[in-house]
């Protein structure tokens, strides 16, 4: 009887010991791989590290080579992505950056560029670079206060940056010196309130270059309109685009100026009210800036371009339903993907087939190209957060569109085959 006894409560014992290993079992780890059901395109999960995500979509992330991709982990460092094979390595220590921009892949050598708060003054920050095939980092110049960095230029010789002059709020709530604070890619809950806000302090910024060899700062210009998205050309290594910020039909957004501060001009003079423009980017050939146009907001909708040698500008339509919060297009300029938003219907990831229309001699000069998106749907978003940006880009052999996603609750980087 006692041998019975000690045997019935060794096993409980043991069971009870192994309850919490069997619900650990027992709970699903986040699928590798799958096909969505909706739309037959394959999906990958790339990063295994809860809260790692692929960079703002306008960022480079790639090397040169095409072969690699940045990312950031959940400490706010740096990871390197394997392109081939979709595994990821750790590469630098975060806590780095403070934003869109913080970290940004050069177009002329495989080096990661960064800035990071100062130890003891989080009120000014240094830029850095690690070479993405080595491992080795390096300081590069320190930043004046409240200063980042968020574009490197085509030949890696300079890189842009602005800062606020005095301790005016920004936006985001982002106090004097929090470029070196805590930062996720999630937009903040009151966006269009803290928006209107920053734009009405008219806080004094400066826009300037820092050398890349020697650290030098150079001021660009100075500005009381909040000044933002400093994007580089990727093939002209003078040319720069910035943009107001603002509300987006409240701010003549988009301009290009050089890097000596000449030639600083308005490529989207606005043509009817409650038009609004934004969320650009440069094509991969510099020759072209691709915004999302709205005439009026909520009404009419195109992706439209802006060849900055020439002037000339296309046009194209897509849907309420298609509705994205950025768009991208591929290297070889064939395709567009759009990361989808909360509009009614548009919870999907979005390939676009874009369709010139044939003109019958048209009277006029100068006159706008107009198109049209197909749409084809690549990833079922409706278990996604929008409060999280996917930010959607091409792979540069164009094989893949990368984007985050909360849609496993926390946030991965992942990859969708365009191709079925």
């Amino acid at each position: 009887m006692l041998f019975r006894y000690s045997a019935r409560c060794f096993l409980g014992g043991l069971a009870l010991l192994l309850l919490p290993a069997m619900a650990l079992a027992e709970k699903k780890s986040p699928p590798q791989s799958w096909i969505d059901p909706d739309t037959g395109h394959r999906v990958i999960r790339v990063t295994d590290e809860p809260g790692s995500a692929s960079l703002y979509f306008n960022i480079n992330a790639y090397t040169p080579d095409g072969k690699q991709m940045i990312y950031t982990t959940a400490d706010r460092g740096i990871g390197v992505i394997d392109l081939a094979t979709f595994t990821a390595k750790p590469l630098v220590k975060g806590p780095v950056g403070g934003g869109p921009g913080a970290v940004v892949v050069g177009h002329k050598t495989p080096t990661v560029y960064y800035f990071k708060g100062l130890k003891g003054d989080a009120q000014y920050a240094s830029l850095w670079s690690a070479n993405i095939q080595t491992g080795e980092q390096k300081k590069i110049a320190d930043l004046p206060r409240r200063a980042g960095i968020f574009s490197i230029n085509a030949d890696e010789t300079l890189g842009v940056g602005s800062y606020i002059i005095g301790d005016g709020e920004d936006y985001n709530g982002r106090q004097a010196g929090q470029v070196a604070q805590q930062h996720t890619p999630d937009e903040p809950l009151d966006k269009k309130t803290k928006m209107a806000r920053r734009l009405a302090a008219r806080l004094p910024m400066v826009v300037f270059t820092v050398d890349l060899h020697t650290g030098q700062i150079k001021p660009v210009f100075a500005s009381t309109d909040w000044i933002d998205h400093l994007q580089f050309s990727p093939t002209d290594p003078t040319l720069l685009m910035y943009a107001h910020q603002g509300e987006w039909q409240q701010v003549e957004k988009l301009w290009t100026i050089r890097t000596d501060g000449s030639q600083n001009k308005h490529i989207n003079p606005r043509i009817m009210k409650m038009e609004g423009s934004g969320h650009q980017w440069w094509d991969h050939n510099g020759k072209n800036i691709w915004y999302d146009l709205h005439i009026p907001l909520g009404m009419i909708s195109f992706v439209a371009s802006y060849n900055v040698e020439n002037g000339d500008r296309t046009w194209f339509h897509y849907a309420p339903e298609e509705s994205s919060i950025h768009f991208t297009r591929s290297v070889d300029g064939t395709l567009f993907a759009g990361d989808g938003s909360d509009a009614p219907g548009a919870k999907w990831l979005y390939l676009f087939h874009p369709e010139l229309i044939k003109d019958d001699h048209s009277l006029g000069e100068h006159l706008i190209q107009p198109g049209r998106f197909r749409a084809e749907k690549l990833v079922n978003m409706s278990k996604h957060n929008y409060h999280l940006e996917p930010n959607v880009n091409f792979t540069p052999d164009g094989k893949y569109v990368i984007f985050r996603s909360n849609m496993l609750g926390p946030t991965y980087v992942f990859a969708v085959e365009v191709h079925k």
